[in-house]
């Protein structure tokens, strides 16, 4: 997308093309959650959950924050996202495509049709044209995204209204 960006190498476009994970990365973009918290949240098992965390431990789009306590006295290990995933640029290959659809889907997949903001348009514009609506898209998600932390309201992520998911896909009319 936007300036500023490197092209993913073979780990980590692997390690995107799953839409749990691409779903974990989100969970964990404004508060670090537990593998506990993260199976809760997405409705898996925590072994399910804990593979895909440390994969994306492992590639870099989550690290581990400071130990903690749980109700029992079990130690919690908080994951948050470190936004490596925005800094990255495809070309996509179709496991990535397939898992960003996936995550999307998954995530609509229980609100009501009015939480959604939907718009549908058909645009003939010539390649020129086609690749400057592209990067202007770009740009204006870049922007408003690298200003998310600033804007945002001090408490929890879990209670921001103002959280907003994007989700874009340009495709031929036919």
């Amino acid at each position: 997308m936007g300036a500023g960006r490197r092209t993913a190498t073979e780990a980590e476009a692997n390690a995107l093309a799953s839409g749990i994970r691409l779903r974990i990365i989100r969970l964990t973009h404004h508060e670090a959650l537990t593998n506990k918290e993260i199976a809760r949240r997405l409705d898996r098992d925590p072994a399910t959950t804990l593979y895909h965390v440390r994969k994306l431990v492992a590639t870099g789009f989550l690290v581990t924050e400071v130990e903690r306590r749980g109700a029992r006295g079990a130690k919690e290990i908080p994951y948050r996202s470190t936004g490596l995933s925005w800094r990255l640029s495809g070309p996509w290959n179709a496991p990535v495509e397939d898992a960003m659809l996936e995550a999307f889907l998954t995530e609509i997949a229980d609100l009501e049709p009015a939480a959604l903001h939907q718009t549908r348009a058909v645009a003939r514009l010539p390649e020129a044209r086609l690749a400057e609506f592209r990067g202007r898209l770009a740009e204006l998600i870049d922007e408003f995204a690298a200003g998310d932390e600033e804007d945002a309201p001090p408490e929890s992520a879990a209670e921001q209204p103002g959280a907003t998911a994007i989700y874009l896909a340009l495709y031929p009319s036919g």
